[in-house]
Order: structure tokens, then C-alpha cells, then sequence
């Protein structure tokens, strides 16, 4: 009998997934960079709110899509349903062999970074902590769902307590420091670049549609879980702009080069910096949990139905999990901590092909309701067509803004984005078109 995933995943695992992946170490890492971009207080608040709700937005698409097709693999299933399997295959193959690791790889480093602050036995320790953060991590999960749903629990609670102390002390602040200018004027270059770091930093409200196969009641809990998480990290980040903002002045956090440090320093300089690495090196343990947990998944939905990855595609009888994705995904990001790059380098080298997806995936809410409109849909996203028009809206305008910034900035990596792309179109035509396998 094969074996298949279990529905052990509640309201509370759903909902610490979604918010322990949102807040990895981005909110430290791209503050100041976006109140540079936004030129003052209004435009710095207005800008985390417009995130938010545009995270919203997309949340209620992907809660439809996932509460009508709860398995395994999220966009995956929902772009091979609207496209055909080429469609599911690229999204499969770009994760595997770009995102995923891309994205485990970066936070692996923001740790190490931090925790080299905290004890470095050696120079050049921080790889060494980023290695060891993929393969423990990775090995838990091995373990067992359990394991890694619990690893998950803690590592969100912990992280959300630190930043709302984080607001407590830049709230009780006596004051801002003098500010004589601005930040900087608005621009519309500030704006693509600040909305680009802005949803980066929310990245992660549509990762429990991975899981879906695993969560308890999953036509209710879904729903919930994704708007709950959605709204709640939000609120925190609103909060946490605020309390910079309270601490530093607009001018002062855009120059700012550990800007929660400087906010904590404003009350309690002797602790502040350690303090602050202990916070983002959970932070950032708790993000690769959870893209360790739900990446795997995606593998294993590929996996399951193209002969090319067909042994990703194994439920382990024992431990209940996906292990032999869970092992190429830690290999494939082990791989990258060899050469990884800047915090917004990384960003922006994988914008374009998230956009490119994301879009997909919006409008596969029209295409499936008009192909398959007698699939039960127990969540309509609300405020159709209005919401999904705007959430395809934001994924067209980031897809050219991150194009437009990435050739005048950085156009090798578009290069490389590009030849990955291709390599895994020639795999599919080698295997799946030459070479067709029958489905399950």
C-alpha cells in the first residue's frame, strides 16, 4: 500500500507556519532600505500597510484554490489544473532548483551571520553556523512532522514575543533624536524598489497551500489560518515601522545599519546588541524551518507525477515525510551557501520568476472556476473578481518592476535566471514529452 500524507497539521501549526516564514529576517534587513525609499513617516507606514493588504489579497485567491484542491504541491496542483503539467512542472523545477534553496540559503546565512556575533570558536565561522542551520533543521523534519511542526510552533512564538518587546521599547523611547531632513524625496524608482523589499518582507502568507493534504478540516481551517496569519503579521510589522520610527526619526532609521539595535540602544544600550542577534538569529531559524517543511512538499507533488524526480516523489513509510525531497532540497541549499550573495542581491536575482508564478496563479482562479465549475469550493475569495483582478494587478506591476531594476542593476542574474529556466524545459521535453509517463 503506498503510503501518503497525514492530516496532522491544526488551526495553531497552519497559522505559526504562515507567520514563522513571513518574519525571517527581512523586517531587520529591508526597514531602512525602504524608508530611504519613501522619503518620511507617511509614506513609510502607507507603504507596509499597502503590503499587507496586498498579501491579503492574495491570501483570499490562494484560500479558494487551496480549500478546492487541498493536496500537496499548492501552486503546483492549481497551475497544472489551469495550463496543463508543463505549467506545474516549470513551477516545481524553479522552486527545486532556484527559489527554495535560494531562499533557505539566505536566511541559513542571515543566521550565521548573527550568531557569529555571539560566539565566533574561529574566523569565517558564519558558514559553518549557516550549514549547520540547513542540516539540523533539515534532519528534524526528517524526522517526522511532528518534530518539525513543533520546532515550528516554538520557533514563532518566541520570535513574535521578541518583536512586540521590540515595539515596547522604541514606543517608551523618550523621544526622536533631531531629524534636520528627510530621509529622501519620493521617487517612483524608491517606489518599485521599496514595494519589491516590501512584499519580499511578507513573502510567505501563501506557504500552508503546500501542506494543504496535511491540515485538519482543511475547507475551515485553511481559510483561516491564511487570513489570520496574514493580518496578524501585518499588525506586528505596522508596529514595528512605528517603534523605529518612534525611536530613531525617519532620517535616522533610513541610515540606520542595524536598525534594530539602534532602536533597542535608545533604552537599553548596554544589552541592545546582543539581544537583537539572539532575536534574528530565531527569526531566521524559525524561516527555515518552515521553507525547509513546506519546499519539500512541492518537490514531492513534482515528484510524484514526472519521471525525471520520480524518487522525490516518496512518502517514507516511517518517518511520514517527504525524505528524499527533504534531502536534495538541504543538498541543493548546502550547494548555495558556497556562494551566496547580499541579502538584496538574493531578492532580486529571484523576484521575477516569483512575480511570473504568483500571476499565474491569480488568474488560475478564473480559469478553474470557468473549467471546472462543478469542483466544490466551500471559500469563494471574497470580493470577486475585484480581489483577484487587484492581487494579478500587483504581480504584473512587480514583475516589471523587478525586471526593469534587475537590468539596470544587476542583468547577469537575469542571465542565469533565464538558462536555469531553460535547463528544466529541456528536462521536460527529454522525459515527459519524449518519454510520457502515466499519471496517478
Amino acid at each position: 500500500m503506498k503510503t501518503a500524507p497525514k492530516k496532522e497539521l491544526s488551526l495553531f501549526d497552519s497559522t505559526c507556519i504562515i507567520v514563522g516564514i513571513i518574519i525571517g529576517a527581512g523586517i531587520y534587513e529591508t526597514s531602512p532600505t525602504v524608508a530611504g525609499c519613501m522619503g518620511g513617516w507617511s509614506g513609510i507606514m502607507g507603504i507596509w500597510l499597502v503590503g499587507g493588504l496586498l498579501a491579503l489579497a492574495g491570501a483570499l485567491c490562494y484560500a479558494e484554490l487551496a480549500t478546492a484542491y487541498p493536496r500537496q504541491g499548492g501552486d503546483y496542483v492549481y497551475l497544472s489544473r489551469a495550463y496543463g503539467g508543463w505549467a506545474g512542472y516549470l513551477f516545481g523545477w524553479s522552486q527545486l532548483a532556484i527559489i527554495r534553496p535560494g531562499d533557505i540559503a539566505l536566511l541559513a546565512f542571515v543566521f550565521g551571520r548573527y550568531a557569529q556575533t555571539l560566539y565566533a570558536p574561529f574566523e569565517n565561522v558564519r558558514p559553518f553556523y549557516a550549514a549547520a542551520a540547513i542540516v539540523v533543521l533539515t534532519t528534524i523534519n526528517v524526522l517526522g512532522v511532528r518534530e518539525g511542526k513543533w520546532t515550528q510552533n516554538i520557533l514563532t512564538v518566541v520570535k513574535a514575543l521578541g518583536l512586540l518587546a521590540i515595539v515596547g521599547v522604541g514606543l517608551l523611547a523618550t523621544g526622536r533624536p533631531p531629524a534636520p531632513a528627510e530621509p529622501g524625496a519620493f521617487t517612483m524608482g524608491g517606489l518599485e524598489l521599496a514595494l519589491i523589499l516590501v512584499l519580499f518582507t511578507f513573502g510567505g502568507w501563501n506557504e500552508m497551500a503546500y501542506v494543504a493534504a496535511e491540515i485538519k478540516r482543511p475547507q475551515r481551517n485553511i481559510v483561516r489560518a491564511l487570513v489570520f496569519g496574514t493580518v496578524a503579521v501585518t499588525v506586528l510589522y505596522l508596529l514595528v515601522n512605528a517603534a523605529f520610527l518612534h525611536a530613531l526619526g525617519a532620517a535616522k532609521m533610513a541610515d540606520s545599519q542595524a536598525v534594530a539595535v539602534d532602536t533597542l540602544a535608545t533604552v537599553l544600550p548596554g544589552m541592545a546588541s546582543r539581544a537583537i542577534s539572539v532575536l534574528i538569529c530565531i527569526s531566521a531559524l524559525g524561516a527555515v524551518n518552515g521553507l525547509v517543511f513546506t519546499g519539500a512538499r512541492i518537490s514531492y507533488a513534482m515528484g510524484a507525477e514526472h519521471s525525471a524526480f520520480r524518487a522525490l516523489g516518496r512518502w517514507h513509510p516511517r518517518f511520514g515525510t517527504p525524505v528524499w525531497a527533504l534531502v536534495a532540497q538541504g543538498c541543493l541549499s548546502l550547494a548555495i551557501v558556497l556562494v551566496a550573495g547580499s541579502f538584496i542581491d538574493t531578492i532580486l536575482y529571484t523576484a521575477p520568476v516569483v512575480w511570473v508564478f504568483f500571476l499565474a496563479t491569480g488568474v488560475s482562479v478564473f480559469v478553474l472556476r470557468r473549467r471546472e465549475p462543478d469542483t466544490e469550493r466551500s471559500y469563494k475569495v471574497a470580493g470577486y473578481p475585484i480581489t483577484p483582478i487587484v492581487f494579478c494587478a500587483c504581480c504584473v506591476f512587480m514583475f516589471y518592476s523587478s525586471v526593469s531594476y534587475a537590468l539596470k542593476n544587476k542583468p547577469v542574474g537575469l542571465l542565469v535566471l533565464l538558462c536555469v529556466l531553460l535547463a528544466g524545459a529541456l528536462v521536460y521535453w527529454l522525459t515527459d514529452i519524449r518519454n510520457p509517463q502515466p499519471r496517478r
